[in-house]
């Protein structure tokens, strides 16, 4: 598999809307296996990294598949990265662009092609996320009838979950959602966690079902916050600009108050 067909498997993917170019290095990096470039909408991939293999360019290809994602997400930036390139918005692009390499049979889903990785993955869901779910939302129960308690008794709640329970406020209140909102134990805990801070129902639910069909929680994120929107790089350069002189004219005034300090003793 040569580097011409890599781009023509990445384009039968989902197409760009901006041109790109993938080249292969001949080269072997102990770093990374691919990498990148914005500015030159370059993917490089280090081919040497792979063995002539199956498994071996299958994981090429997850590679490739992974830079050309960063190349997605900056074409949905209007041409340039975030500043921190591997966010929710860009692991969203990758799972999407590996479920689609799946269904289209260009990359292998190596989760399923291990039976005992199989079983390991459902006792982990069934045995440890789904119970844990489950005893945090039964929490939340036995919380909200605490809260009811406290009010008969004439102390706060908050009081109470401070100095008896000795946890956050928030995650006190955040078992009480779970348990009044009846969120699905099967999703987990953390994402039980996320799912609770949604406060409209149908967007709610709208995630929960996303998670229980096997969304990947950054996918689901990006589902409900929204795509990020589009900003033109020079708005954003004067943003970084702004930012930088409030900086440095705070750390100026701090400068002359210390050497004012220091003459003073």
């Amino acid at each position: 598999m040569n580097q011409d067909q890599v781009k023509e498997k990445l384009l039968k993917i989902e197409d760009a809307p901006l041109e790109f170019t993938l080249v292969f290095s001949g080269k072997k990096s102990k770093k990374v296996n691919g990498l990148y470039k914005p500015n030159s909408r370059e993917i490089i991939i280090h081919n040497r990294n792979f063995q002539p293999d199956e498994t071996g360019q299958n994981l090429l290809l997850y590679t490739a598949i992974h830079e050309y994602a960063h190349h997605l997400h900056a074409c949905a930036r209007g041409g340039t990265l975030a500043p921190r390139a591997h966010n929710s918005q860009f692991w969203a692009i990758f799972h999407e662009l590996l479920e689609k390499a799946e269904a289209k049979k260009i990359y292998v889903d190596v989760f399923n092609a291990s039976p005992e990785l199989l079983k390991l993955t459902g006792v982990i869901k069934e045995k440890y996320l789904k119970n844990n779910g489950q005893l945090v939302k039964e929490m939340g129960k036995h919380l909200l009838t605490a809260h009811d308690l406290c009010f008969k008794i004439g102390v706060r709640f908050e009081d109470w979950v401070d100095r008896m329970l000795r946890i956050p406020r928030a995650a006190a209140n955040t078992a009480i959602k779970m348990f009044e909102w009846d969120i699905s134990p099967e999703v987990g805990p953390d994402n039980m966690r996320f799912l609770a801070g949604i406060r409209n129902t149908e967007e709610r639910q709208a995630a929960e079902a996303s998670l229980i069909k096997g969304k990947s929680p950054d996918t689901v994120k990006v589902q409900v916050r929204g795509k990020e929107t589009e900003q033109d790089p020079t708005v954003m350069l004067e943003k970084e600009k702004a930012r930088l002189e409030r900086t440095i004219a705070q750390l100026s005034k701090r400068l002359e108050d210390v050497k004012r300090e220091l003459k003073e003793k």
